[in-house]
């Protein structure tokens, strides 16, 4: 939750307009941001195999909070790429070291098979903390302006870096011979030679990067009616939705992978719905599919670690994020072709592909005892 409720996010992009940076300018800053992401991902993820995922979370959420620190100090488009450099490295740091860190943890207690349920309330908590931060920020701009959120968020920052101190770590001392680089190959080799993980790394690229649609959200609520200043509200029930969604991963990963693909099929028809009724209560239909997508969502992840077998798997996971990041232009192109019915396209196009790609645990050991 900390690591969500950080006061200069619904904020940032107007603090680099008000602090007369161009739209180019802009775009440029989030494209840096980006390619640190893309570039770190799979070496970071490495990184955290080799030492300690725990660590890696610790080490993410103080270099975020260092980037906060120049935001606040050295206003203006160098300080702002020194901090989106901090934060693409925390970023990278952290997305394969959680779920590695959170699949292990429970397997060292045989209780993996609950990844699915855990990690679906850990999303559900983080979309519900998007609407407190909003109020947070909003709260703080008014009394003390960007510095005050600025200095806030790296407050929280470091709060999270000592949550994340305090969790749990198995030991994994049957790989201690491995070295970095050892690591780095056998993860990349598993996502790539393994024909299951191969799979599920492609799916679950293709099913995170759907979630840059989230980006969209407020241009369709103005393009349907709703007055700009109302465009906030209006959109509350979205992440509200995909909480509800995530938190059934847990009931949803004992679903087959066809009966899944019909939910997001379904997903898909509710979509394509709001875009022919281009109204305010379309955004409802919205959340609908928001909340399908975000369930199927949870069971992909949790099927990937399912196929994962090697020691390298913050870094396999960190191969399946690098997916994410490319997928997402996918969906910007698909938006830019056809708005929602060009992205209900492509979401039509992933729940084709599940039902073949995506593995449960219960076909993987069928297959292994083959094998």
């Amino acid at each position: 939750m900390l690591t969500y409720l950080v006061p200069i996010y619904p904020l940032y992009a107007v603090l680099f307009s008000d602090t007369g940076l161009s739209g180019a300018e802009i775009s440029a800053l989030f494209l840096i941001w980006s390619t640190v992401a893309i570039l770190a991902e799979v070496p970071l993820g490495a990184l955290a195999d080799r030492f300690s995922r725990r660590s890696a979370l610790v080490a993410a959420s103080l270099l975020q909070a260092v980037g906060y620190v120049v935001w606040v100090t050295l206003p203006g488009f160098a300080g702002f790429a020194v901090g989106f450099v901090l934060w693409g490295l925390g970023g990278a740091l952290e997305s394969g070291a959680f779920d590695a860190l959170l699949y292990d943890g429970l397997a060292a207690h045989g209780e993996e098979s609950r990844f699915a349920q855990v990690n679906g309330r850990v999303t559900a908590l983080n979309l519900v903390t998007e609407i407190p931060t909003a109020g947070l920020a909003t709260l703080l701009f008014h009394v003390g302006g960007y510095q005050l959120a600025g200095w806030v968020s790296v407050g929280v920052c470091l709060a999270a870096a000592g949550v994340a101190w305090l969790f749990p770590e198995p030991p994994r001392e049957e790989d201690g011979d491995l070295g970095y680089v050892d690591l780095l190959r056998a993860g990349v080799r598993e996502a790539a030679r393994s024909v299951h993980v191969r799979h599920a790394v492609i799916v679950v690229a293709l099913l995170g990067g759907l979630d840059a649609f989230e980006e969209y959200f407020p241009l369709m609520a103005q393009d349907w009616g709703v007055p700009s200043g109302w465009v906030p509200v209006a959109m509350a029930a979205i992440p509200l939705a995909g909480a509800a969604g995530a938190s059934l991963g847990g009931f949803a990963n004992r679903l087959t992978t066809v009966t899944l693909a019909l939910v997001l099929g379904a997903a898909v028809l509710v979509l394509v719905f709001s875009g022919v009724l281009r109204a305010p209560v379309g955004l409802v239909a919205v959340a609908v599919f928001y909340g399908l997508y975000r369930l199927v969502l949870v069971v992909g992840e949790a099927r990937l670690q399912d196929t994962i077998e090697g020691p390298a798997r913050a870094t396999v996971t960190s191969v399946a994020e690098i997916g994410v990041e490319v997928s997402a232009v996918a969906l910007y192109g698909a938006w830019a072709v056809g708005e929602v019915f060009g992205v209900a396209a492509l979401v039509a196009f992933v729940a084709l592909l599940l039902p073949r790609w995506l593995r449960a645990r219960s076909a993987l050991a069928a297959d292994q005892v083959g094998d």
